[in-house]
């Protein structure tokens, strides 16, 4: 495995030496965070509220949990994949690839750009590395990745299967069809996370429709669970998915509740679900990037 961006190999490398280095995991995480804020406001539009709100994860999963490497093909044989099902938050999925070195951070100026690979929701066709699927129609990422990861055991390969989903999304029935495909079946190479900010585009989850007791329904599922109550501190994180992968392999899927706040690291995002979807203006931008001081480069 060799990555091609150097903190991106530095990083891993700290990581699988299971020394986390968490000094620059918290610069990358800061640095993700401005290039969230810059991509939306670039192009006017995408979704940067669920986007800050996950950075602490993806840089979890990419710096110090899953074995990956950038020379990217379709078939990730020999090494775990990720899905993600949520696809609007697009922009921390993209910024990560980009920092760990997937492609060059100057692409990401492109965002939602005509012709450029970085759409609004992933996509395949334009051949961006990391993207397995194209993603955004909400309740399908699941059922990708129990797919993959069954694939894995017939090509008998070790390797694990990880797909994030929102808490709103949940409201799919094809989520909880999944859930007891992937419990029936004993897919016990997957993890699951809920980003559980509790917002959704109209309003909060509870007042949309509530989801009851999460806990208690994948349990009732046949899933092992694990929460996460602090989604987004980065040790947290970093612990949480130490102890998913610990429970694999027992005959059960696996499913993390990450309790996150949709804006996190920008006060004026934070406590609402405004930001879903609206791009910060050029104020707003400003103000934003003002309490992210970071001592790597902009793209």
């Amino acid at each position: 495995m060799c990555l091609q961006n150097p903190l991106a190999n530095l990083i891993k490398a700290i990581g699988m030496m299971r020394k986390i280095d968490f000094y620059s995991l918290k610069q990358t995480a800061t640095q993700i965070r401005r290039d969230i804020l810059r991509m939306t406001h670039g192009a006017a539009s995408g979704h940067p509220g669920g986007s800050l709100g996950c950075v602490e994860f993806f840089v979890a999963l990419y710096g110090c949990t899953m074995n990956f490497g950038t020379n990217f093909d379709m078939s990730g044989h020999n090494e775990d994949l990720f899905f993600l099902s949520n696809g609007h938050i697009s922009p921390v999925w993209y910024s990560t690839l980009a920092r760990f070195g997937f492609f060059e951070v100057s692409e990401l100026k492109t965002f939602r750009h005509i012709n450029s690979r970085l759409q609004g929701h992933p996509t395949t066709h334009e051949g961006l590395p990391g993207v397995r699927v194209a993603s955004g129609s909400l309740g399908q990422g699941l059922s990708v990745a129990i797919g993959a990861a069954q694939a894995k055991k017939l090509n008998s390969d070790t390797q694990k299967i990880f797909v994030l989903s929102g808490d709103g999304e949940l409201q799919e029935g094809q989520i909880w069809e999944a859930a007891m495909y992937a419990a029936h079946q004993r897919v016990d190479n997957l993890t699951l996370t809920i980003d559980y900010n509790g917002r959704q585009i109209d309003g909060d989850v509870e007042n949309v429709l509530s989801l009851g007791n999460l806990a208690d329904k994948w349990r009732a599922f046949g899933w092992i669970v694990n929460v996460c109550e602090q989604g987004n501190d980065l040790e947290s994180i970093v612990e949480m998915l130490r102890k998913a992968q610990s429970l694999c392999g027992a005959g059960k899927p696996v499913v993390n509740i990450m309790h996150t706040e949709m804006g996190q690291g920008v006060d004026f995002m934070m406590g609402s679900h405004k930001w879903h979807g609206v791009a910060p203006n050029d104020a707003q931008l400003e103000k934003a990037l003002a309490q992210l001081p970071c001592t790597l480069a902009d793209y």
